[in-house]
C-alpha cells in the first residue's frame, strides 16, 4: 500500500484474518481548519471594512422588519476582539442549536435501525434487484430532492438521507461525492428554479407586492432545465467513476473511511419478519414527515421529532433491548459531531460579520456597483449581487427582506419588472448555498462522508458554471419579454 507521499505502508490486519486498507490523508486540509481560515478572515475584514447600517422598517402587512434603502449610515467601527473570535465558536453553536440536534437525532436513529440490520439487508435486496440499472436510480432519486426543494423549501431536512445515500452509491460503485451530489445538487436546482417555496419565491414576492407564485409560466423551464443539466451531470460522473474509480477526487477517503458502508449482494442474509416491519416503520416515519412538512408546516424541530420516534420504535420491533437502543443512539450521535461542529462554526463566521456591522455595509457596497450596469443586463447584475451576498446570508428568508427593498425601487427606477428583480434574487439565493464554506448544511453533508471541501469545489465547478449559464439566458429573456405581471 502506498500513502500520499509515495512511501508504502503495512496493511493492518484485524480479526478472521480480514484486512482493511488504511490511508493517510494527513496532507489535506481538515475541514474543522478551513472554517477557522475563514473565521480569521472575518475577524480581519471586521478591521478593513467600515461599518454601517441601514435603518429598518416595520411592514405590518407582511410581518417583518424589512430595510430602508435611502437610510445607510456609516457607524463608529466595531471590529472583532479576541474575546468575540474565541466566543464564536459557542454562539455559533448555539445559534444553530435546532440543526446540530437534528443532526444527532438523525445520527441516532440511524444507528438504532443499523443495529436491527434492516436497513442494511433491505438496500442490499433492493440494488441486487437493480444490478446492471444503478444508473435509474440518480434521476429518480435527484427528482424526488429536487421536487421537494422547488415545491416545499426543502434543504437541510434532507441531511436525514445522506447515510442511505451513500451507502447506496458505495455499494454500486459510485463515489461520496455522487452521493452528496443526488441529495445537494438536486436541492439547489430545486431552489434556483423554485416553483412554490414559501421560504425564497413567497417571502420575495410578498415584499415586491407581487401575486404570490406568480410566474410560474417561465419557473416551470427553469426548474426543469437546472434539474436535467444536474441529472445529466451527475449520471455522466458516476458512470465515469464506476469505469475509473481512480479518477474520483474522493477515492482515497471512501477507501479509508466508506469501505464498510459497501453492503455485501452476494450473501445477504435472510431478511426476517422483524426487518420488515422495522422497514415499514421507517417509511411510514418518512412518509409522515414530508405530509407534516407539506400540509402542517412541519420544520426541524417536528421532524426531530419524528425520527426519534422511528429509531426508538424501530429498535423496539427489530429486538433490540433498551441497554442497546441507547448504546446504539449514542454511536449514531458520536458519528454526527463533527458535522455538527462545521455548522456551528459556518454559522459563527456570519455571527462575526453581523457583530462587527460590516453586513450592511458590504450590502451597499454591492447595491453600488449595480448602478454601472446597463438596464438591460441589471438583472444579471442583480443575480451576481445575491449570490455573492448570499454566502454571507445564507438565509433565503433573510436575505430577501434585506436585499429585496433594494431591488425593488431599482427594478422600478429602470423599468425592469419587479418580476424580473425576483427571479434574479431566487437564482442568486440559490447557488452559492453548496459552494461557499458558510453553507453548514454542504459541509455536514460532507463531514457525514468524510470527504474534503476543496474534493466537493473542484466536483462542483463545471455544474456551477452550467447553473450560471442557464440563470442568465432566462434573466437575460425575462428582461427583454417584461416577465411579469409587472
Amino acid at each position: 500500500m502506498v500513502d500520499h507521499q509515495g512511501t508504502k505502508k503495512p496493511a493492518k490486519r484485524y480479526g478472521r484474518g480480514v484486512t482493511k486498507t488504511v490511508f493517510h490523508t494527513s496532507n489535506t486540509l481538515h475541514p474543522m481548519l478551513l472554517m477557522l481560515i475563514v473565521l480569521f478572515l472575518c475577524a480581519i475584514l471586521s478591521y478593513i471594512i467600515p461599518a454601517g447600517t441601514y435603518a429598518r422598517v416595520s411592514d405590518a402587512d407582511i410581518n417583518q422588519e424589512l430595510i430602508d434603502p435611502n437610510d445607510f449610515t456609516y457607524i463608529e467601527r466595531t471590529p472583532t476582539s479576541l474575546l468575540e473570535l474565541l466566543e464564536a465558536l459557542t454562539l455559533g453553536l448555539q445559534n444553530a442549536a435546532y440543526v446540530i440536534f437534528f443532526l444527532l437525532i438523525i445520527g441516532g436513529m440511524f444507528a438504532i435501525l443499523n443495529g436491527t440490520g434492516a436497513l442494511n439487508v433491505g438496500l442490499a435486496n433492493i440494488l441486487r434487484a437493480i444490478r446492471g440499472k444503478e444508473l435509474l436510480m440518480i434521476p429518480i432519486f435527484m427528482i424526488f430532492f429536487g421536487c421537494g426543494s422547488a415545491f416545499c423549501g426543502n434543504f437541510e431536512e434532507f441531511l436525514v438521507f445522506v447515510p442511505l445515500i451513500l451507502a447506496c452509491c458505495i455499494t454500486v460503485g459510485y463515489d461520496s461525492l455522487t452521493a452528496v451530489g443526488i441529495i445537494f445538487m438536486a436541492a439547489t436546482a430545486g431552489y434556483g428554479g423554485g416553483l412554490t417555496n414559501a421560504f425564497t419565491i413567497g417571502n420575495a414576492q410578498e415584499i415586491a407586492g407581487l401575486p404570490i407564485f406568480s410566474g410560474m409560466e417561465l419557473r416551470i423551464p427553469l426548474f426543469i432545465c437546472l434539474e436535467l443539466a444536474s441529472i445529466i451531470y451527475v449520471c455522466l460522473y458516476a458512470r465515469m467513476i464506476k469505469k475509473t474509480p481512480k479518477l474520483s477526487g474522493a477515492f482515497d477517503y471512501d477507501r479509508t473511511y466508506n469501505l464498510d458502508k459497501k453492503l455485501n449482494l452476494e450473501n445477504i442474509p435472510k431478511f426476517t419478519v422483524r426487518q420488515a416491519f422495522v422497514i415499514l416503520v421507517f417509511l411510514l416515519g418518512i412518509a409522515y414527515a414530508v405530509w407534516g412538512i407539506i400540509r402542517k408546516g412541519y420544520y426541524v424541530d417536528e421532524l426531530s421529532g419524528i425520527f426519534l420516534a422511528v429509531g426508538i420504535l424501530g429498535g423496539v420491533i427489530g429486538g433490540l433491548k433498551p441497554q442497546k437502543i441507547c448504546e446504539c443512539f449514542e454511536k449514531g450521535c458520536h458519528d454526527m459531531l463533527l458535522p455538527g461542529i462545521m455548522i456551528g462554526l459556518a454559522n459563527a463566521s456570519i455571527i462575526l460579520l453581523q457583530n462587527a456591522n460590516v453586513m450592511d455595509t458590504i450590502l451597499h457596497g454591492l447595491a453600488d456597483i449595480l448602478d454601472h450596469f446597463p438596464p438591460t443586463l441589471l438583472p444579471c447584475g442583480m443575480f451576481i449581487l445575491h449570490d455573492i451576498f448570499n454566502v454571507i446570508v445564507p438565509s433565503g428568508s433573510a436575505q430577501a427582506s434585506i436585499t429585496m427593498p433594494l431591488m425593488v425601487p431599482l427594478a422600478d427606477a429602470t423599468g425592469i419588472t419587479r418580476q424580473t428583480a425576483v427571479l434574479a434574487y431566487q437564482l442568486g439565493d440559490a447557488f452559492t448555498n453548496v459552494l461557499a464554506p458558510t453553507g453548514g448544511e454542504i459541509l455536514a453533508a460532507l463531514a457525514i462522508c468524510k470527504v474534503p471541501f476543496s474534493k466537493w469545489v473542484k466536483f462542483l465547478l463545471p455544474l456551477f458554471a452550467i447553473w450560471w449559464g442557464i440563470a442568465l439566458v432566462f434573466l437575460v429573456y425575462a428582461t427583454q419579454t417584461g416577465y411579469g405581471p409587472f
